[in-house]
């Protein structure tokens, strides 16, 4: 599992599949969230806004990112 470290304590989920380099481009995290391939936390997540604290896991397909 990789880390990320957010600057300011939190990311929205859209920002930090990007800058954790999952998805190349908001389009594609857009599809993939509204396919239901994105959780958080173990439960499936659809809003490319929200909002991701420190210790939150998110995982794509075999990729898992936990938020510093």
């Amino acid at each position: 599992m990789d880390e990320f470290h957010a600057r300011d304590g939190m990311i929205r989920l859209g920002q930090l599949l990007k800058a954790a380099g999952l998805v190349d481009t908001g389009g594609e995290a857009k599809m993939l969230l509204a396919d239901e391939q994105v959780t958080v936390n173990g439960e499936v997540e659809t809003r490319r806004g929200r909002q991701l604290h420190p210790g939150d896991v998110v995982t794509l397909g075999e990729a898992s990112v936990r938020l510093t």
